[in-house]
């Protein structure tokens, strides 16, 4: 082993000055690693990571790292390069708009680790703020589109279209004809979709609809409104003939706009995408954003991602929940209808209460400014005798200089406005909530106009399509105006949640370790914040560096060639590591390799991505260990030896284990012609110790909302990096806006904007910036201590289903329930509602076995708290002796009861008032859930996705 994996001594300690930022992200310090080694009987961390990993898979090399930098200097690094960065004022449009959000907003909401170290709300009771939040999103997205049913969120407004499409073809099997998309959508959406068409086999054609939809046959429609040139096309005309020809008509609309524009819901569309960014989300120099869908009535169960519902509690009252099988997709596996297995939560919660706080008369009056402002441009431009193409316009203009457009762009820029350069003779320009009267100005000079005021035109958006329809009646869009009142609404939501601020979130496979504030402030830089994605390349250096520090970094941790940051979620990873293995057969003229072989413990996401990359799942046993097993991979190697295109792997596996002989699979898999893609979820376990890239693997996703710390902020934002051996780095993701001129033609993109959620990129900057190597291998070390630790604790009480190497856990370990529920009838739900009443959020429930717990305590719980819920296990482990023995039934226990709300102070129960509220003791601190056990049945059988009248709670 090499001298820098000797970690007994914690890394950058120093007998003077600050504590290294390692002392503050790792939890347990010396004494305590002592303590938990000595328990699980080991003398020291190396002697415990030599056990636990398999030698065959050891790094040989430390990491190739920066030393550690102090968080004070890391701060420092992370201004300058957003110095670096250029904003100016974004009038580039195109999707991204300059917008303002509101401070109480931002400080509270996207600021606040309340809503930004929250978990996926799986544990409804537990998470009441968040999903009212999301139920506030759903309902404005509603209102706006003139659709019943909205969903909580999808990646981004291009990736939103292409789901969309995929919807227009799950929901008509039998329709015949191409998928038409609008040739004035948005640039990127079409790419989008065009490269999630060609793997699944879908036909799309790019066509001017001005004049109407091409003839033939068609599957559905996709109009964009108004259009990327600014245009508004009238889409009435285009959603009735895509009706009569037994076709869907998709809308991808501007939510602002939609204050103006009649809804496309009123008018019959099908579904209506788009992206919430404007309203309050920073640019972020493309992400995260929250797209959105919204359907009509019929076409709920095929929509993807996240519906938040309505449902009732134990008691009868109202309460939230995730609703039908959009809350878990993926776990159908090769059937799913979409790999999204997350939303972006923090920022549809940021859009929602930006509509919350300004309310339907603050939102028409931001719309009739911004709209007010564009048509005053253009009525400027024209009386300076400046052509603006379009008579009908939101907030967009398409201006025509011949030969003029590149000196027109390039001296808005130099004046601090950034334009959209159309082609040699057009210039857009769209006005976003924050182009005040200098921006304008500089605009009109760019253009040879000299204008100090009078920036407002008449209205130019047709009669016919101004909007009639009421929107964002609901009391909770008109009554929070002050900020007091805003401010105290955020703070009632965000305490009826459980976040990393108030305890341990012990998920397995999730990884919810600490978000250090030093790592999430640089986001709201304004060099970082306020960018817009296709400004030019040389106003975004910054970012530049940035990203080519962070690609580099993660490839020499994983021992990939080169790495894409572009997908913006895990399951985008996944997508485009997939399509790289399917462009890389496809170029060596093996078409016909197309089965993909996954593990049957694998996460669900990956046969579902496997299906969207154009594949053929076939399932591959695991052994009685859980590790794959050997013999029916050869077998399916050889039945495949002609067809075989990869294999999707999970190590450490999914059951929280080192397999010996992952070596053995990779060698097996490669000497069919395979490519092995090692899914990187529990990257967490191997950082420092082996690297997927060196161990056999082709390919890789990682979660930066995982291993490297961006939080999970209630179900997204997250990054799904993909790495890549060099024979497959051709077919990484491109974008024909790149700012890369060779990463614009190829594979096409997976994301929307070309660095995806670039904006949260600082943050794992930062961790792997002030951890350095020897802090994250320490910090991996910590992790497997502790899981084995609470193992090593909880075996007596709980049997641990599976082991590694040596007998040991990686950095997870899972707990089997299922005897002790054969036996007392207490279920999987009891343990894991008990466990709110003792202060904590349950571990991950039946995956990836049914009836068991997978428990991801992490390197950062401190071993105060990892004792605190050991002992919780134990203490419900003898509550659940007492049924075993019958001094309680199950149905009248505190464990069917729980989570015991403070309504229970007014309740007689067959058991002693606190036991069930104070298991533990009278606890201060003690935090109550808002609601009883949520009936999920009542509320699939009772769909109600919108925000229910106040009578409701009465």
């Amino acid at each position: 082993m090499s001298d820098s994996h000797t970690l007994d001594t914690a890394p950058g300690s120093r007998p003077f000055g600050a504590r290294p930022f390692v002392d503050r992200h790792i939890g347990p310090d010396e004494e305590a690693v002592a303590e938990m080694l000595k328990a699980i009987g080991f003398d020291s961390l190396d002697a415990l990571m030599d056990a636990a990993v398999p030698g065959r898979i050891r790094a040989t090399d430390a990491l190739g790292l920066p030393a550690a930098a102090s968080e004070a200097q890391a701060a420092a690094e992370l201004r300058a390069l957003a110095e670096l960065n250029r904003p100016a004022t974004p009038m580039i449009g195109l999707g991204y708009h300059g917008t303002i959000t509101p401070s109480v907003i931002r400080r509270n909401v996207l600021e606040d680790p309340s809503w930004y170290t929250a978990y996926t709300p799986y544990q409804p009771e537990i998470s009441q703020g968040r999903l009212e939040a999301l139920l506030n999103f759903q309902t404005m997205v509603a209102d706006l589109s003139g659709l019943p049913t909205a969903n909580a969120s999808l990646l981004d407004e291009g990736t939103a279209a292409a789901e969309a499409m995929t919807l227009v073809r799950r929901a008509q099997p039998k329709a015949a004809g191409p998928f038409v998309v609008d040739a004035d959508a948005l640039p990127q959406t079409i790419a989008v979709v065009q490269t999630r068409a060609a793997a699944m086999g879908i036909d799309v054609v790019v066509a001017d609809l001005t004049d109407g939809l091409p003839d033939g046959e068609l599957c559905g429609v996709l109009v964009q409104y108004p259009g990327a040139s600014g245009r508004i096309l009238d889409p009435r005309p285009l959603i009735d003939d895509a009706h009569e020809r037994g076709a869907l008509a998709v809308v991808a609309a501007d939510l602002l706009a939609l204050t103006l524009l009649e809804a496309p819901g009123t008018w019959g569309a099908d579904v209506v995408v788009g992206s919430s960014q404007r309203f309050g989300v920073p640019l972020f120099y493309g992400g995260p954003h929250a797209g959105y869908m919204a359907v009509r009535a019929g076409l709920e169960r095929h929509m993807p991602g996240r519906l938040v519902g309505v449902s009732v509690d134990a008691a009868g009252r109202p309460a939230y929940r995730l609703s039908l099988q959009t809350r878990e997709q993926h776990i159908r596996r090769d059937r799913a209808t979409s790999n999204i297995c997350t939303a972006q939560v923090l920022l549809a919660v940021v859009a929602a209460m930006y509509a919350v706080y300004h309310g339907p008369d603050g939102l028409r009056g931001i719309a009739q400014e911004v709209h007010g402002k564009a048509t005053g441009l253009a009525k400027l431009l024209g009386e300076g005798g400046v052509e603006v193409v379009h008579p009908a316009f939101f907030d967009t203009l398409l201006v025509r200089v011949p030969g003029r457009a590149g000196e027109v762009v390039a001296a808005a820029r130099e004046g601090g406005v950034h334009l959209r350069l159309v082609d040699a003779d057009h210039v857009g320009i769209s006005v976003g909530e924050n182009a005040d009267d200098a921006a304008l100005g500089t605009v009109l000079a760019a253009f040879g106009i000299e204008q100090q005021g009078g920036w407002f035109g008449a209205r130019s958006i047709p009669a016919e399509l101004e909007r009639t329809t009421d929107f964002l009646s609901h009391p909770v869009f008109n009554t929070h105006r002050s900020e007091t009142s805003m401010l105290r609404y955020l703070r009632r939501l965000s305490a009826r949640d459980y976040a990393l601020d108030r305890g341990m979130i012990p998920l397995g496979s999730c990884t919810m370790k600490l978000n250090a504030t030093s790592e999430m402030e640089p986001i709201s830089l304004p060099g970082f914040a306020d960018l817009h994605p296709f400004a030019p390349a040389e106003d975004a250096r910054g970012y530049q560096r940035l990203i080519a520090d962070l690609e580099g970094w993660l490839a020499e941790v994983t021992g990939y060639d080169r790495v894409s940051i572009q997908p913006n979620a895990g399951s985008q990873g996944e997508l485009a590591g997939l399509l790289a293995i399917r462009g890389y057969h496809r170029a060596r003229g093996d078409v016909g390799r197309n089965v993909c072989l996954i593990p049957s413990s694998a996460h669900g996401t990956n046969a579902a991505s496997a299906v969207m990359a154009g594949m053929k799942v076939v399932v591959v046993k695991s052994a009685d260990d859980g590790a794959v097993d050997l013999d029916d991979l050869r077998a399916q190697c050889e039945a495949h030896t002609d067809d075989l295109a990869a294999i999707m792997v999970t190590y450490p596996s999914t059951h929280g284990a080192y397999e010996d002989t992952i070596s053995d699979l990779c060698a097996i898999v490669h000497e069919h012609g395979g490519q092995v893609y090692v899914d990187g979820a529990n990257l967490n376990a191997l950082l420092g110790y082996a690297r997927p890239g060196q161990f056999g693997g082709d390919v890789s996703h990682l979660n930066l909302h995982k291993t490297f710390c961006i939080p999970h902020g209630g179900g997204g934002p997250g990054v799904g990096p993909v790495g890549v051996r060099e024979h497959l780095a051709p077919y990484l993701p491109t974008h024909p806006m790149h700012p890369e001129a060779e990463k614009r033609e190829g594979i096409g993109p997976i994301s929307a904007a070309p660095y995806g959620s670039a904006g949260i990129l600082p943050i794992s900057w930062a961790y792997v910036r002030m951890m350095g190597a020897e802090g994250l291998t320490r910090a991996t070390a910590v992790a497997v201590l502790a899981a084995n630790y609470v193992a090593t604790r909880l075996e007596q009480s709980f049997p641990v289903l599976y082991r590694g190497h040596n007998d040991l856990v990686a950095h997870e370990c899972i707990l089997d329930v299922r005897g002790l529920s054969k036996e007392t009838h207490v279920s999987i739900d009891d343990v894991a509602k008990r466990l709110i009443d003792y202060g904590f959020h349950a571990p991950t429930m039946s995956f990836p076995v049914a009836g068991t717990l997978m428990v991801e305590p992490t390197e950062s719980e401190d071993l105060a708290e990892l004792d605190r819920f050991c002992e919780a296990m134990i203490a419900i482990r003898a509550e659940i002796e007492k049924v075993a023995t019958g001094e309680w039934s199950a149905e009248d226990s505190p464990l069917r009861g729980a989570p015991h709300t403070a309504d229970a102070l007014n309740q007689e129960l067959s058991y002693d008032l606190a036991t069930a509220v104070f298991p533990t003791g009278f606890d201060p601190d003690k935090y109550w859930p808002p609601v009883g056990r949520i009936d999920q049945a009542y509320g699939d059988r009772n769909l109600v996705c919108s925000c229910p009248p106040p009578e409701a709670f009465a």
